[in-house]
């Protein structure tokens, strides 16, 4: 099966100052996203793992590869996501992104080890939906969680499905938390 894409988007947003203060670096986050339609058929399908496999590599081809190029520079954080239109159910998202063939070409692109944390929803056209992101080779390094806001303002349409990665050359902007743990360790 081939997946029916109506469009890709792209997007790549740069902060330079937080709290009033320039940032050493630049953030950066990238997102590309597909918006098809839902390849499951409408109502109940007990079976939603065959077609995922089926088409999970295609569309993680289609969306990783294409984020890690778009960030242009090493992908410290990433995450995934899954915002399905109405005649449509939630369980058809997180069965295409939730397989090792959808996640693994944007892993080995951008060199991760870490599952890819993901958002999840259905939704109206042009619904925002917040993805996390965590640190690609540790997701207890607090200073990468964080959380993009994805909306495509045509999308999803009843019975399309949009499916994204997301990437940022670091972790939040002036992240000061301690590291992970440290506030139970004995004094």
């Amino acid at each position: 099966m081939t997946l029916a894409v109506r469009k890709i988007v792209r997007h790549v947003e740069e902060t330079r100052m937080e709290a009033g203060r320039a940032l050493p670096r630049v953030h950066r986050v990238a997102i590309v996203a597909a918006v098809f339609d839902n390849p499951y058929p409408p109502g109940y399908v007990e079976d939603l793992v065959t077609l995922a496999n089926e088409v999970g590599e295609e569309l993680g081809t289609l969306v990783g590869p294409p984020c890690v190029d778009l960030l242009g520079e090493e992908v410290e954080a990433y995450g995934k996501a899954a915002l399905v239109g109405i005649e449509g159910e939630l369980e058809h998202g997180s069965a295409l992104i939730h397989n090792l063939r959808f996640g693994d070409p944007f892993r080995r692109a951008c060199g991760g080890t870490e599952l890819l944390p993901a958002g999840e929803k259905t939704g109206l056209t042009g619904a925002p939906l917040d993805v996390p992101l965590k640190h690609k080779l540790n997701a207890k390094t607090r200073s990468h969680h964080q959380t993009v806001t994805l909306v495509v303002p045509d999308a999803p349409r009843p019975r399309e499905i949009v499916v994204a990665c997301l990437a940022a050359n670091a972790g939040r902007p002036l992240a000061r938390l301690a590291p992970f743990g440290s506030e139970t360790a004995a004094a």
